[in-house]
């Protein structure tokens, strides 16, 4: 091909500097006003009357128990979307069987129902004019405005993260190496342990961390469900709308400070993560080929490796 074939094709396949420019400085002004801005904004109101009013605001006990509760939920709803997470990977992604697709949908049922709507979900099952409201009247079991509401909502809306950050990547890997490990013994534990997990592994901390980022921002659900009682069902979220609601601007944007400073980390433990997993897929596909053992003839005129 001569240089003036090249040319046309580098002209047909790769824009004009203006059309580059122009794209990335929209991109840039895009971030800045809807990414960088507000954070700025929050940090510059939270600190408006200065570190003493932000303290102050923190130390609140309403603040801390927001903030004990956010906590609390997020280790027990994600550990047991974990759990499920995996499971139910494992079973789309290894197994064929009746029914797969409607699983498969059941899953993605979070991502298409409101959060409001799950939330009402629970207040129509567990409230006191529910399905079992009597009964736990009965027995003094709390659900709905309680810490178990807020948690049982919280994993209706995150439960999907891990399990569909994994069903795509198991299927891509196939089912050799496990059928591999149990053609030479291996249990179904030691299968799971030495073999699966380690394949999956930054892949199952990336969807953790989008299931706990989702669990501790939740509003929604977790609003229909808390009841909004100070200092025993309000989340971070919660209590940051109730601030905001009473004009306690300061202690309000403080909170969400905290908030935005999870989102920050929860950033870039984000990031390392997916630069770990994209260097070991880099390095799985520079591997060389293995090749056969070679023959060699043996003294008695059979091959020999």
């Amino acid at each position: 091909m001569n240089q003036n074939a090249v040319r046309s094709a580098q002209r047909g396949t790769t824009e004009a500097p203006w059309v580059r420019y122009t794209l990335t400085g929209f991109a840039l002004v895009f971030m800045f006003l809807f990414l960088v801005l507000p954070l700025a904004a929050v940090a510059t109101e939270a600190l408006r009357k200065g570190w003493g009013a932000y303290a102050e605001a923190l130390r609140e006990p309403d603040a801390w128990s927001a903030i004990r509760l956010t906590f609390i939920t997020a280790l027990v709803a994600v550990p047991l979307n974990l759990v499920f997470g995996v499971a139910a990977a494992w079973c789309i992604a290894k197994y064929e069987f009746k029914g797969k697709s409607f699983l498969t949908t059941l899953i993605d049922l979070p991502f298409s129902v409101s959060p409001v709507v799950a939330g009402l979900i629970y207040v129509l099952v567990f409230g006191a004019q529910g399905w079992f409201g009597p009964w736990l009247a009965e027995h003094d079991i709390k659900i709905v405005f309680a810490v178990p509401g807020i948690i049982l909502a919280t994993i209706f809306v995150t439960f999907p993260f891990i399990a569909r950050e994994l069903i795509p990547l198991m299927q891509a890997q196939g089912n050799d190496e496990e059928q591999a490990a149990q053609v030479l013994g291996a249990t179904g534990w030691q299968t799971f342990w030495y073999v699966t997990l380690p394949n999956i592994k930054w892949g199952l901390i990336y969807g953790v961390i989008l299931c706990n980022a989702r669990a501790m921002g939740e509003f929604g659900a977790v609003s229909v469900v808390s009841g909004h009682i100070r200092g025993q069902t309000n989340t971070m979220p919660l209590h940051v709308e109730i601030l905001y609601n009473e004009y306690q601007s300061v202690a309000a944007f403080a909170v969400a400070s905290l908030l935005a400073l999870l989102a920050l980390v929860t950033l870039a433990i984000k990031s390392v993560a997916e630069w770990r997993m994209e260097r070991e897929l880099k390095a799985l596909a520079e591997l060389p080929p293995e090749r056969p053992p070679v023959l060699t003839p043996s003294p008695s005129g059979r091959g020999q490796g």
